[in-house]
């Protein structure tokens, strides 16, 4: 049985997450339960440290990378401890190179597998889905995520909430960061704003989950009422001209709640009573979608039912609906949408909102008057049941009037009303009925079941065949009408369903969303065979050789046997679907429903074996690189050391202390390019693999400019540095920042003019250091900018004598993998400036 996940969330570092974490932990072992520690990281926080004592502490494995020693979460030894529970924290944690799992969360994840419970904690800012907002709000990337699918998928999400206020009360007390840390906290990361806006992501992102989970309880335990525990305003729409009315109406209506939703939906009636032009509703669709809503779409024979099964479905607390078309006359008859959808709301609130097309009628297509509905079919039964004895009443006192083939006449009219309004049983009933009523009371013999005139027989004979004829035309003619409107309710879903994979939202969870809501359903489930399990008889009855590749709604079933309905994909996929059996029609659609989420499930599969792919493919291509690199590149300072030491080991030749010298620094010089070379093909081949190890800290660049300067060696005289000592600290590795500088001056001296000096300058921008590097050669074309970065290549600047075309390429990765950026700009005069950005020291206390 699979372990239960719990994970506390934050706004921000400091809230409290960790302390939460143990103090559950605490709890659990006085209720008695086998409580572990398998990591926790106190960074030093007294109170958070104090309680670990008397807790149970897994040992952390110690490895190496890079020649630097790291901890990390022992999985194998949590494992093999099978505690009850495990206290793991930073689930968005990044592992060493080399250690069982890329994430913590995966670790987590075999942990939960082996039947271990497992508490965790997560910041808002980790969660892959609001990287980039939180970059936006704090200027400050993220480098670990975690994917919102990992935290969503926890059995329990607690938040752990503060005020900002609170928080930077904790920051300056010292309860958070060190004391030289705080102030350059509180006036960056931690300022008001910045935390704030946190704290909503986070409330949002947890309202979201608590939604869900809303959703599903209710639809578990089957609750059609609306719980108004959100505000969702609903807006119907019929393809109509009042629709862009009605949609900017509803948008206002949510506007004032705060987090309030807009959904629209188009109900397609399967019985072609409603009418909708694919352009309006498109151009409706796109309004919504234009005002922060969704659009859905529904299939229904009662259009009212349909409204509000949706509505509660969704947990709506406000429905939109647009004031009847229909004319006075036509609403004597039928109460109308709106009116019926009122009276059977319930707990929802309806709004009728009038526009200008109000009572004007409706345009063609309205309603095909052919379509028999429940309601027609009951009228025909009552027309012909009690139509007949009341038209044979009327007709009795004027028996000695009118002739026997002018009341036939008015029978075979009643019996045609009856076919057009009730279809051909009703009709057939009519006429046996009204044969028998002529026989009795208009047929002499009065009274007896007999005819005396054989053509008063023959006329009977007519009649009947006549009435039968005409209600199988009517029948047939509303049976085509409605495949046809079925056929046209079909199109349009499959074109909605197009619409939806075109605008790239074919993800499987999407697509079976949409599936539930259009056909009704309470839960949508794509099942996969087990590999390797036998097709037994009962094998799709069999929960054991089956897993659920997918759902969404509530509980999903575990096989084939246990669903409503199920449509076989392929032999080792089946779409199971629970909320009542579908008719013939409905499976069409529902079938290439099926056959699309098994293809966006193939296509994400797909997407992730390339995505592991990918590395391999750019390792192959560097290593064939790599081989053209040394079979050309490398070997020149190879032969220019080899020819000088086989000229000094030559004993032939008297060489003078002149030429001794010359030779030996021709060697040095050979053989440090080699070595300048190789470093570079390593670190670059490093780079292409992801496994380059980087340790960022706290930099001063006054004092990392002038040791680049000096690794400049004989150049170092053609470079002139300007870097204040005011500069904040920066953010980076300072034995790649140094190689990044080396190589940026390096190529900057080679390509500038012999009188010209080499420029490095550097300056504070906000949350940010930019440094300059210019010189006075060439320059680059500015559509060869990027070009210029890309490894095994030489441009503008770059001679095509020396080098492997790396310099670059290498400065840009290494500086990427700081956390910074590298841009090539034209020099003022001529020339190339490469500016490099990192991070200030104080964005470190994000991490």
């Amino acid at each position: 049985m699979r372990g239960r996940l719990r994970v506390y969330l934050g706004a921000a570092p400091g809230v409290g997450k960790t302390y939460a974490m143990l103090c559950e932990g605490r709890r659990g072992l006085e209720r008695g339960r086998d409580v572990v520690v398998g990591f926790v990281e106190t960074h030093d926080r007294a109170r958070t440290a104090a309680l670990l004592e008397g807790m149970e502490v897994i040992p952390r494995k110690t490895m190496t990378h890079r020649g630097a020693r790291f901890t990390e979460l022992d999985t194998e030894a949590v494992i093999a401890r099978a505690p009850a529970v495990a206290l793991i924290d930073e689930l968005a944690h990044t592992n060493v190179p080399g250690s069982r799992n890329v994430k913590r969360w995966q670790d987590i994840d075999d942990i939960l597998d082996a039947g271990i419970d497992v508490i965790s904690t997560v910041n808002i800012q980790h969660l892959e889905s609001v990287n980039d907002v939180v970059q936006e709000i704090t200027g400050v990337p993220q480098r670990e995520t975690v994917p919102d699918e990992v935290v969503r998928r926890a059995d329990q999400i607690e938040l752990v909430d503060m005020s900002p206020e609170a928080l930077r009360r904790r920051m300056a007390h010292g309860n958070v960061y060190a004391p030289e840390k705080v102030d350059a906290a509180l006036s960056n990361y931690f300022r008001v704003g910045n935390l704030t806006a946190l704290r909503e992501l986070a409330l949002l992102w947890v309202a979201g989950k608590v939604d869900d989970q809303l959703d599903r309880y209710r639809a578990e335990h089957g609750i059609a009422s609306t719980w108004e525990a959100r505000e969702r305003v609903v807006v119907a729409l019929t393809g109509g001209p009042e629709g862009d009315t009605l949609v900017r109406r509803a948008a206002r209506i949510a506007a004032r709640t705060k987090g309030a939703d807009l959904l629209a939906v188009h109900v397609t009636s399967a019985d072609g009573l409603a009418g909708a032009d694919p352009a309006s509703l498109a151009r409706q669709r796109s309004l919504v979608e234009d005002m922060g809503g969704t659009y859905h779409q529904v299939v229904g024979d009662d259009i009212p039912g349909a409204l509000l099964d949706f509505a509660r479905g969704v947990n709506a607390t406000q429905l939109v609906l647009g004031a009847s078309r229909r004319g006075r006359f036509a609403q004597l008859f039928s109460r109308g949408v709106g009116v019926e959808t009122t009276a059977r709301s319930g707990s929802i609130d309806v709004h009728m909102i009038t526009h200008d097309e109000a009572k004007k009628g409706r345009r063609p297509p309205a309603r095909s008057r052919a379509a028999l509905t429940r309601t027609r079919r009951s009228v025909g039964w009552v027309m012909a049941v009690a139509g007949m004895p009341v038209l044979t009443a009327a007709l009795s006192p004027f028996r000695d009037v009118l002739s026997l083939p002018s009341e036939i006449l008015f029978f075979l009219c009643l019996t045609v009303g009856v076919a057009l309004v009730g279809g051909m049983w009703p009709a057939i009933t009519a006429a046996v009925g009204g044969s028998l009523l002529l026989n009795w009371f208009f047929t002499p013999p009065i009274g007896q079941f007999t005819i005396s005139d054989p053509e008063n027989f023959f006329a009977l004979v007519v009649f009947v065949l006549v009435a039968a004829a005409v209600s199988t035309i009517v029948d047939i003619a509303a049976r085509r009408t409605r495949q046809a409107a079925r056929a046209s309710a079909d199109a349009e879903l499959l074109s909605t369903l197009a619409g939806h994979v075109l605008r790239g939202q074919a993800a499987v969870p999407s697509l079976l969303e949409r599936m539930r809501e259009t056909f009704g359903l309470t839960s949508v489930t794509l099942l996969e065979r087990r590999p390797g399990a036998a097709r037994t008889p009962d094998y799709q009855s069999d929960p054991d050789a089956w897993r659920i590749a997918a759902t969404f709604g509530g509980a999903p079933p575990t096989c084939p046997g246990q669903s409503d309905t199920d449509v076989v994909i392929d032999d080792d996929m089946i779409l199971a679907a629970q909320g009542g059996p579908l008719d013939a029609a409905d499976r069409t659609v529902l079938e290439a429903f099926a056959a699309e989420v098994a293809v966006a499930l193939r296509q994400e599969r797909l997407q992730h074996e390339a995505e592991q792919a990918r590395p391999l493919a750019e390792a192959d291509k560097m290593r064939t690189a790599l081989l053209a690199a040394v079979s050309h590149d490398l070997r020149t300072p190879l032969a220019s050391a080899k020819a000088a030491v086989e000229s000094l080991h030559n004993t032939d030749v008297a060489w003078s202390e002149e030429d001794r010298a010359e030779l030996f620094a021709t060697a040095e010089e050979s053989l440090d390019k080699l070595d300048r070379l190789v470093a570079n093909l390593l670190d670059m081949s490093r780079l292409q693999a992801g496994v380059l190890g980087v340790t960022p800290q706290p930099l001063a660049l006054e004092e990392i400019v002038p040791r680049a300067i000096d690794d400049l060696g004989p150049l170092r005289d053609r470079v002139e540095g300007d870097i204040s000592i005011d500069l904040p600290e920066i953010l980076a590795d300072a034995a790649l920042l140094e190689r990044v500088l080396v190589n940026l001056m390096s190529n900057a001296v080679r390509y500038s003019p012999p009188d010209k000096t080499v420029l490095i300058t550097a300056s504070w921008h906000g949350d940010h250091v930019e440094v300059r590097v210019m010189d006075r050669g060439p320059g680059i074309p500015p559509e060869a900018h990027d070009h210029v970065f890309q490894p095994f290549q030489r441009l503008g600047d770059r001679d095509n004598h020396s080098g492997v075309g790396l310099g670059l390429a290498l400065s840009r990765g290494l500086t990427e993998a700081m956390g910074g950026t590298l841009v090539p700009e034209e020099t003022p005069g001529g020339g190339l400036t490469m500016t490099l950005t990192l991070p200030i020291s104080s964005r470190a206390v994000t991490e």
